[in-house]
């Protein structure tokens, strides 16, 4: 197969899952300086791709003109207008990808897809004869996509993108003689990969109590309530959810010296910038491969249960009934890996 020289790369789906794309995608457009990328994805993504050069962006309305087939077919047609791929990377392999792929077949354009490593995961997660042994990062699976389509890379650990960009004005007048600079995002998208409330309080009082910045970050309403309610009764600390735009987000983010995440978008999001990431895992591990780029393992805070891990992405509920895997973390070993970090 002659090498490429524009891609079409589909990644749906959640935003951790999009921001690993990043890394990857910066690796092999910097190791092939004649190929360019065409990253189609949820549209509210695009402040991911947009300083990456030669690196373009179509956005998505998976809800509304491009729902369902017929709205596959519209969105296949809208991207073979803007440009000619010479070859589909399939970085999700869903229903959606198949269909978006399975247009492109019928035009003789070269496809690749990821190999997720179902079973390997399977046996990973299963309540019995657990088969507990690290899994390809997932890094390496995107990676794996281009490689098939005649593609040269070698992963490197280097951030996408620089640390420190400029944030809001409003919110410059915050960041001023403080030890650290300190992140906390205590959601996720399923309950299972959640440090308790409570337990995150008391991290967030001590960390603030010893003359850091706190930023809070969070995502739905509910969750920017309950963190504007700590920002009141918490000196030195200040909520970032529901700010902001996605783009300014992200260059707080980058003004990070230490994020404290779940095992969410957000350890990914900070993993861009090459912000140190102090991450807690419950109920899913770092084992199946989604852990966030580059980040060292002395920063991973976990319990090491015979139950663990009990899915890949978080979605099934505690068999054991106590969450135990999460009970089991204290606040002091959260805050020592950050004093640490």
């Amino acid at each position: 197969m002659q090498q490429p020289k524009h891609i079409l790369a589909i990644r749906f789906s959640a935003m951790g899952d999009v921001a690993m794309t990043v890394p990857v995608i910066k690796n092999v457009l910097q190791q092939n300086p004649a190929l360019q990328i065409t990253v189609v994805s949820n549209s509210f993504l695009k402040p991911l791709f947009q300083n990456i050069d030669r690196c373009h962006f179509y956005g998505a309305s998976l809800k509304e003109q491009h729902k369902g087939v017929a709205g596959m077919y519209r969105l296949y047609k809208e991207l073979k207008a803007t440009s000619k791929f010479d070859a589909i990377a399939d970085l999700h392999s869903v229903l959606r990808s198949s269909i978006l792929k399975l247009f492109f077949r019928y035009s003789n354009v070269p496809t690749a897809t990821i190999n997720k490593g179902r079973a390997e995961k399977k046996a990973l997660t299963r309540k019995d004869h657990k088969v507990f042994n690290p899994l390809i990062p997932m890094y390496e699976r995107y990676a794996d996509v281009f490689q098939k389509l005649g593609i040269n890379i070698i992963l490197n650990n280097q951030a996408p993108f620089p640390k420190n960009q400029i944030i809001p004005e409003e919110i410059k007048n915050i960041f001023s003689s403080y030890k650290k600079i300190i992140g906390i995002a205590p959601f996720a998208q399923y309950e299972e990969k959640m440090y308790p409330l409570k337990e995150t309080k008391v991290v967030v009082q001590q960390l603030a109590a010893e003359n850091n910045l706190v930023l809070l970050f969070g995502g739905a309403k509910n969750e920017a309530a309950i963190l504007q309610q700590w920002c009141a009764e918490i000196p030195n600390v200040h909520n970032m959810a529901g700010k902001f735009s996605f783009a300014q987000e992200l260059a707080i983010i980058s003004n990070l010296t230490t994020m404290v995440s779940m095992d969410s978008a957000n350890m990914h999001l900070a993993s861009l910038f090459g912000v140190p990431v102090v991450s807690i895992w419950g109920a899913t591990h770092p084992f199946a491969g989604f852990n966030g780029w580059a980040q060292q393992q002395k920063n991973i805070v976990q319990a090491q249960l015979y139950c663990r891990p009990c899915s890949v992405f978080g979605n099934k509920p505690c068999y054991r009934g106590d969450h135990a895997c999460m009970q089991m973390i204290t606040p002091q070993m959260v805050i020592e890996k950050v004093v640490a970090s």
